[in-house]
């Protein structure tokens, strides 16, 4: 009995002996470690709390916002009426015969009494038009009002019932990484949902950057007939309208672009309000800065638009804003290119007030400023004209008319050998009466190319004379 005591004893000390040994050596030799450490070096900096944005098994659900948008967003049909190209027939008879042309494109409806948001190239010269509903339903559309500017349009349809429509969103609080829906009527393929992300704000496509276009890009596929159709986020708020795409072949390659809905909405309760688009502006002349411009005007910064000069009388001038100013915020929206300055501008109106910051001798400060109406323009082949005073009317003894302010640099002396001077008053534009720089913007930005320019002016002996330049 006494053995087998012995033996079990010993046993269990064996037991116990090769278990520890087993802990003190073999195990540490290879541990199990679970460990959220980085193992790079310490000059690599690690940011953990950015894995703890978003987890791996949460995916943005599209369906509700798609449903909800869908119903709201509609197919619009231009009919044109068109010349076409010259056949053997018009040759030999000597006439042309016009064609009709049907082109399509998409539309918003952002009221239940069937008020439609689409764009101004999608309904420009149509001769009629027609909206269909996503259940088939069709009527016809009138046109109540469009800006070529924003490329916006408005329609009214008259159903017999209310009709769904889209909520408009905040555009200035979309972020650039967000998930947005493009819905519309592509290749004429009715209630077409894409998806993508916001891939940039305040785009403006024109290389010179004198165009004021503030564009929402995006990835979400858009093509040929998306056009005025509804750039929606997940919580399906209407925060763009689709109105272009950048392609070497017509179709979609990547990068969509959508007016921003502060905007297409200040546009679209202008024109019901006034009857046009009410654009307000600071009163001053610049540019974007970078590396080169700051290094050739002598600042350090390189953000921002620098003020070079300040319009006389404007809000500008009053509110103390002066050459050498770098405007960096206006009401806290970071100004860094020319498109986020003119992009928010076109959300504003005249008389509206907006907070100003600017840097001036590297030092900050914020001041209001009340926008004024548009009163200059740069009238090609002509120079700078502005809107006409009171006194001015009385003195010529005219009801309307424009001012020649500046004579263009490169034609001052044609126009001077003319007896064309500065403050002489232009009638008319391509034959169309011309009572104020608005109208005379609106002549030229509708003017085709091929469209020879016709100038109607008054001359220092009060005469009217005519100019035309093919």
């Amino acid at each position: 009995m006494k053995k087998i005591l012995s033996l079990v004893l010993i046993s269990a000390l064996g037991g116990i002996f090769t278990l520890g040994t087993y802990k003190l050596f073999i195990e540490k030799e290879h541990p199990i470690v679970v460990s959220t450490q980085e193992t790079t070096p310490s000059f690599f900096p690690t940011n953990n709390a950015a894995n703890t944005l978003y987890k791996a098994y949460e995916t943005p659900d599209f369906t509700l916002a798609a449903k909800n948008s869908i119903n709201t967003v509609v197919h619009v049909k231009n009919l044109t009426l068109s010349t076409g190209q010259l056949t053997f027939e018009d040759l030999f008879l000597g006439r042309r015969k016009q064609r009709a042309q049907v082109g399509t494109g998409s539309g918003v409806i952002i009221s239940p009494d069937g008020y439609i948001i689409t764009n101004n190239h999608v309904i420009d010269k149509s001769q009629e038009l027609s909206v269909t509903l996503n259940d088939n339903k069709t009527f016809t559309a009138k046109i109540i009002g469009a800006d070529p500017k924003t490329d916006i349009a408005l329609l009214k349809i008259e159903a017999d019932k209310d009709l769904p429509f889209a909520t408009f969103g905040d555009s200035d609080q979309a972020k650039i990484g967000e998930w947005v829906l493009a819905v519309g009527n592509p290749f004429n393929l009715t209630s077409t949902v894409t998806a993508g992300i916001i891939s940039a704000k305040s785009r403006n496509l024109d290389p010179t950057g004198k165009n004021t276009h503030s564009f929402i890009q995006t990835d979400a596929a858009v093509n040929p007939g998306n056009s005025g159709g509804a750039l929606i986020n997940t919580n399906g708020e209407l925060i763009g309208i689709n109105t272009a795409i950048s392609s070497q072949t017509g179709s979609y390659i990547g990068y969509s672009f959508a007016v921003p809905s502060n905007i297409a909405r200040k546009v679209v309760e202008d024109i019901m309000e006034y009857g046009n688009v009410q654009n307000g502006i600071l009163g001053i002349t610049g540019g974007t800065l970078n590396s080169n411009t700051a290094e050739q005007i002598g600042v350090e910064d390189t953000q921002g638009f620098y003020v070079d000069s300040v319009v006389e009388d404007s809000g500008a001038e009053k509110a103390g804003l002066r050459k050498g100013d770098i405007i960096k915020e206006i009401d806290n929206v970071k100004i860094t290119k020319f498109s986020d300055l003119s992009g928010h501008l076109n959300t504003k109106r005249p008389n509206d007030i907006v907070n100003v910051t600017l840097s001036r001798d590297g030092v900050l400060k914020t001041v209001p400023v009340k926008l004024i109406r548009n009163e200059t323009f740069v009238l090609p082949l002509v120079g700078q004209v502005k809107n006409l005073k009171p006194q001015d009317l009385k003195k010529y003894k005219i009801e309307y008319g424009i001012k020649i302010s500046k004579l263009d640099d490169e034609y001052a002396d044609y126009w001077r050998n003319n007896n064309v001077k500065e403050g002489t008053i232009i009638t008319a534009i391509n034959d169309k009466k011309v009572k104020s720089v608005d109208d005379a913007q609106n002549i030229i930005r509708n003017q085709s190319r091929s469209e020879p320019l016709r100038i109607e002016l008054i001359n220092a002996e009060g005469e009217k004379e005519r100019y035309n330049f093919r």
